[in-house]
């Protein structure tokens, strides 16, 4: 199977071709991560575009794609989501959602606790932690650095740099299109119906539906 992995909930612009094996981990035919907090728009269609050419493929060769819907900023991450959902639509192809904190904590590996964060501006970041054997347990969540609860935490993968403890960090900082897809690797082979493709913003938005007009009383 050829599936596109799609990543816009961070500052990194990522798309990835990867052939999905009946057996084993995703082999990444071609990846482009660009990081441009503000250029989501302009760079993820050319990306893809990019990704397909370097491995040969076209639109009509996909059988799925993957997506990650967050947590992440609202301008950024409907770029990712929006892209995904019209090329499954106009290809009739599955679209997959993705927590983006658990691409990053896949990558990161197994073998003790681990914080992962990424970067919600504000002086916030998004926040999700992992046990042991890399499931999530808790999160994702939004809130300041210095409310994190580090005990117990052995590593931290992501924008580490936001905290103000030293904690051992580990790779990635970005979510990665071999990280994405292996998330949902059986479900993919399976051709199950993906779950709700919803974004996880975490906030309201910044902008409000317009109350009615203050009454002025004449004077």
């Amino acid at each position: 199977m050829l599936v596109l992995a799609l990543d816009t909930a961070t500052s990194a612009v990522t798309a990835g071709l990867l052939r999905l094996p009946a057996v084993g981990s995703p082999e990444v035919l071609a990846e482009r991560v660009t990081v441009d907090a503000r250029a989501h728009g302009e760079l993820l269609m050319p990306s893809v575009c990019s990704v397909l050419a370097t491995a040969g493929a076209s639109m009509q060769d996909l059988d799925a794609v993957v997506c990650g819907v967050g947590p992440g900023p609202f301008t950024g991450l409907r770029v990712g989501m929006v892209t995904a959902a019209a090329l499954g639509d106009a290809l009739g192809l599955p679209v997959y959602p993705v927590c983006s904190l658990d691409a990053i904590a896949h990558q990161a590996g197994t073998g003790s606790s681990l914080l992962v964060i990424t970067d919600a501006r504000r002086r916030e970041v998004y926040w999700a932690r992992y046990d042991q054997c890399g499931a999530r347990v808790d999160g994702p969540h939004v809130d300041r650095p210095l409310d994190l609860a580090l005990a117990g935490v052995s590593r931290v993968a992501g924008a580490a740099d936001a905290l103000a403890v030293p904690v051992p960090v580990v790779a990635p900082r970005y979510p990665d299109p071999a990280g994405l897809v292996a998330v949902v690797a059986a479900t993919v082979r399976a051709r199950a119906t993906p779950g709700p493709f919803t974004p996880l913003y975490l906030r309201r938005p910044d902008a409000w539906e317009p109350g009615p007009r203050k009454r002025v009383t004449p004077v």
